[in-house]
């Protein structure tokens, strides 16, 4: 790793009662009665405080009824572990913005469908970490605030999850909620150094208000820094709610046991070609998976050309929604004034474009089955990057860009990942290497609907013969 000015690194790696530990190992810890929840609470408080300063994570804080609710932390998986939701679920007692100044922060009356069941996995959340306005877009970046990637503060902690990233891998909590429309946890993952697993459609609750979306893009999950993390919470999350069509995602105590054949695509064909140092690491990674067994082949992805115009189009149909039934999704105090370029660019794009909805709706709802009869025919795991290029510095995706300038430069960024969010596939992102400055890369291995299990224990193989770079070290 490249030494880095002093100033440009920041964590909150300390010895207390979080030490370095996953969450499942602070969750053992406290059923072992070694630490208590109260004081796996506080530790996380105390080490927001000692980097909310550098970072601007934190949307709205929770303290006072984490404090309360590690009182009686339960039995369940992950019983007292700190975590955070991201700002774009209801969760009771708190307010709902979605990253945006034109959403009044008023508190939600109750628990949301996604939160009700993560907190019931045994998960106490601190606070709301912060978002792009809507989640458009993959930075966490907004006209009021910044939110900077603790590898290197200048650059992005990825988005739309960025914030609920930038405290996992600083090591504020060991868990966190994110969500993905286009990629929202995986690309927060790759350039803060973590896990992200989208998984496959309808594997977890649908979120309020999803039901209602022409093609389901959003998924919920987790973002955390071990493989076992993401496996045991999807074990304690289909205790709480099981969806009986897709096959249980199973304990992943061991990686996968037989050779896969793997379909290296090192280039979208939606965007313009991998840069050198993502490029490298994959191709790292892709030998590593040859020398544990496995087959790796070149791989054309059969992606339609239609797909990534698609794609964009339902992205501004659902800025045209939320801008014109902003009132009515986030109530009176809604303020169309306060919204930003980019929201405002897409949401006009989209109204021109609103004739041709039925068009791009039914051939997005179509990929689905186009995923599931290619992966019939092809390999059993696609390896290839999470991103066409590096980490950006913070303002390369700037709420203060205009429109088509901000959104030309996401497309080109984004060229892998919005795909698995049309078909419904389960896609993981799983840390691949460093850059010269020291900044993580990220690589996605996705596969077919329900195979979560077998993407999980071939994440567990690649981190058991190639431990993940840690930011405390």
């Amino acid at each position: 790793m490249t030494d880095l000015q002093p100033a440009t690194r920041v964590h909150a790696f300390i010895d207390d009662a979080l030490g370095d530990l996953d969450a499942t190992g602070v969750a053992q810890r406290i059923r072992n009665r070694e630490i208590s929840a109260a004081e796996a609470v506080e530790a996380a408080i105390e080490r927001s405080h000692r980097v909310e300063g550098a970072l601007h994570a934190l949307r709205h804080p929770d303290f006072d009824r984490a404090r309360q609710r590690a009182q009686n932390p339960g039995t369940a998986e992950f019983a007292g572990v700190p975590a955070a939701f991201k700002d774009n679920i209801k969760v009771g007692g708190m307010p709902m913005t979605e990253g945006s100044a034109a959403i009044p922060p008023t508190a939600q009356p109750k628990d949301g469908r996604i939160a009700a069941q993560f907190r019931q996995t045994g998960i106490i959340p601190i606070g709301t970490t912060s978002m792009p306005e809507f989640g458009w877009t993959a930075t966490t970046e907004t006209l009021t605030g910044r939110t900077h990637n603790p590898w290197h503060l200048d650059h992005s902690s990825g988005g739309s999850s960025g914030g609920s990233a930038a405290w996992v891998a600083s090591g504020v909590v060991p868990i966190a909620h994110g969500n993905d429309g286009g990629g929202s946890i995986r690309i927060p993952a790759a350039v803060c150094g973590l896990v992200g697993l989208k998984p496959t459609r309808g594997r977890l609750r649908v979120t309020d208000g999803g039901e209602v979306m022409p093609v389901r893009i959003v998924t919920d999950s987790v973002l955390a820094r071990s493989v076992r993390d993401v496996a045991n919470f999807y074990l304690a999350a289909q205790r709480v709610h099981r969806n009986r069509l897709l096959p249980p995602i199973e304990g992943v105590d061991r990686p996968v046991d037989r050779p896969l054949r793997i379909g290296l695509l090192l280039d979208s064909p939606v965007a313009p070609a991998t840069d050198a140092a993502t490029r490298t690491s994959v191709e790292a990674l892709a030998r590593l998976l040859e020398t544990l067994g496995h087959r790796v082949e070149p791989y054309d992805l059969p992606v339609p050309g239609f797909f990534k115009d698609d794609f964009v189009d339902y992205w501004r149909f659902l800025a045209m929604a939320a801008v014109s039934g902003g009132q009515r999704m986030f109530g009176p105090g809604f303020d169309r004034d306060k919204l930003e370029p980019l929201t405002l660019g897409l949401a006009e794009q989209g109204r021109r474009r609103l004739w041709k909805a039925p068009v791009f709706i039914s051939r997005l709802l179509a990929s689905s089955v186009a995923s599931r009869v290619a992966f019939a025919k092809g390999p059993d795991v696609v390896l290839s990057p999470v991103l066409t290029h590096t980490t950006p510095k913070l303002g390369h995706l700037g709420a203060e860009l205009p429109a088509e300038e901000h959104f030309r430069r996401l497309v080109d960024y984004t060229g892998f990942t919005p795909l698995h969010n049309a078909t419904g596939g389960p896609a993981i992102s799983v840390p691949s290497g460093l850059t010269d400055a020291g900044l993580p890369i990220g690589a996605m291995l996705s596969s077919h609907h329900g195979t979560e299990s077998m993407l999980l224990r071939l994440a567990l193989q690649i981190e058991q013969a190639q431990p993940w770079a840690r930011i405390q070290d």
